[in-house]
């Protein structure tokens, strides 16, 4: 059976898309990632940046602390290893709150290892062989400085009113200074007394 003229369809032509409209799409594709908040531009600004900071810092010391999980030895393996996993999860367990409150604000957050390393300040440990004790030392000397850097974020939250950010932060810090002491008691040198 021929297929007759009146069924037949027709090809109709795409839309001309013209320079103007290509131009209107770049611009939208370069346009600022500001979501509305209340808390204004600088602000986004200042604590998204504040806040990528301390996301930096978390990446590397939750690397570090599964390092030292991975590679540890010795006759606390045991005690040593889960303290090292807990508070390996505990400190993943922050980084996607971090980075959704920073994009909340309408920040951009971290992108990559690159961009970790060139945030970070807690420095990486390489080395093929770490003494226990110096684990527990490194460790808690970098759940320090994370808090530091901690309360610095809460300072520039608090220069905007941030309570949502700063009131993350204060539970995370809490959870810093704990990580810290389970550290520090678990490197001091026992004597007859148990202590």
């Amino acid at each position: 059976m021929a297929k007759s003229a009146s069924t037949t369809k027709k090809v109709v032509p795409a839309k001309k898309v013209t320079e103007t409209k290509i131009e209107q799409a770049k611009k939208l594709q370069k346009a600022p990632l500001l979501f509305p908040t209340d808390l204004g531009e600088k602000a986004s600004k200042d604590i998204s940046a504040a806040m990528n900071s301390v996301l930096a810092d978390v990446f590397a010391l939750y690397l570090k602390t599964k390092n030292f999980h991975w590679h540890l030895s010795g006759p606390h393996f045991r005690d040593y290893h889960l303290m090292f996993d807990e508070q390996g999860d505990q400190l993943f367990a922050m980084t996607d709150p971090i980075a959704e409150r920073v994009r909340k604000l309408g920040g951009t957050t971290l992108r990559s290892i690159s961009h970790i390393s060139k945030l970070q300040s807690i420095s990486d440990n390489n080395a093929d062989f770490v003494e226990p004790a110096d684990m527990l030392t490194e460790l808690c000397q970098d759940n320090i400085k994370l808090t530091a850097r901690m309360r610095s974020a809460h300072d520039v939250c608090g220069q905007y009113n941030d309570t949502a950010t700063a009131s993350l932060i204060e539970n995370w810090i809490d959870e810093s200074e704990r990580r810290s002491w389970f550290l520090f008691e678990s490197s001091r040198k026992s004597d007859s007394s148990g202590h």
